[in-house]
């Protein structure tokens, strides 16, 4: 967090970092997140199945946030968005139910065989109208393996050649690790339908970023951070592999916010007019 006097010092009249996304044009896309959105907005609008994965931090719910808001704008696919906050307990039962809640008035049938019965109706009523309906789970890496396993049967319901229903994951690396087929060789028939896309850092894009999120709040970036920083920042955020060669970059959006604000309280604190090469060493 940007301290007082780090924000009276470089005339920010609000945190560029706190609550900062309130509209599209908030949203900073390189190539990279655009590929990321026209992947899902793809898998929502021609029922795919589709795993976006990505580290903390970098960027996967402000994208999920802003494919729904188009999704909404559009009006033809309408978003499933099961609320279980504890994502190891989703069950089968448990999606068929925010499935029905989700795209209906209907209350969920009792029995497992009404209520799947109950979902490939509502489902197909919606696509015989020439409807949408795309399942989206967040924090996928906590979904066990057999609800994984069972997502291929939900993907599988359709109308003739048409699929009733997409799926988007969202999770962390660890959701990459479970569709890895040399480790979990029993959820092929899942691995080999799945396309998944990642999430990747800023790297080659962190000045951009930044000035993006300065210029929301007035700020120029350049009036507050010499170029070097930016170089040294880059750096900063950049590791080796296990290799010993290859070069791995950390310039996700939340740890170059974090450090940025570190930079900016550290600046202050010394006395200095702009963030340098020097302040981001010393971090």
């Amino acid at each position: 967090m940007i301290s007082t006097d780090a924000k009276k010092q470089f005339k920010l009249f609000r945190d560029p970092f706190i609550d900062d996304i309130q509209k599209d044009a908030d949203v900073y896309m390189s190539d990279e997140a655009r590929y990321v959105q026209a992947a899902m907005l793809d898998a929502a609008n021609h029922s795919g199945f589709l795993a976006v994965v990505g580290e903390v931090g970098s960027g996967k719910s402000v994208m999920r946030r802003k494919v729904i808001e188009q999704l909404k704008r559009d009006g033809t696919t309408l978003v499933i968005y099961p609320q279980m906050i504890d994502k190891s307990k989703v069950s089968v039962a448990s999606l068929c139910q925010a499935i029905i809640r989700d795209i209906s008035s209907e209350q969920p049938k009792g029995s497992p065989e009404d209520k799947s019965r109950q979902v490939q109706r509502l489902l197909l009523d919606r696509t015989k109208n020439n409807y949408r309906s795309c399942l989206i789970l967040e924090e996928a890496h906590d979904l066990t393996i057999p609800t994984l396993k069972h997502l291929k049967r939900f993907y599988e319901l359709e109308d003739g050649y048409k699929k009733l229903l997409g799926i988007i994951l969202i999770g962390q690396p660890e959701l990459k690790e479970k569709f890895d087929e040399a480790r979990h060789v029993n959820m092929r028939e899942v691995i080999r339908r799945v396309q998944v896309v990642e999430m990747g850092s800023l790297n080659g894009n962190l000045r951009d970023y930044l000035a993006t999120k300065f210029k929301r709040v007035g700020v120029r970036i350049e009036d507050i951070f010499d170029e070097e920083a930016f170089k040294a920042l880059d750096r900063r955020l950049t590791s080796t592999a296990r290799d010993g060669k290859t070069k791995v970059s950390h310039a996700y959006p939340l740890h170059v916010n974090n450090y940025t604000a570190r930079a900016l309280n550290l600046a202050q604190e010394m006395g200095e007019p702009r963030v340098t090469a020097e302040i981001i060493e010393a971090i």
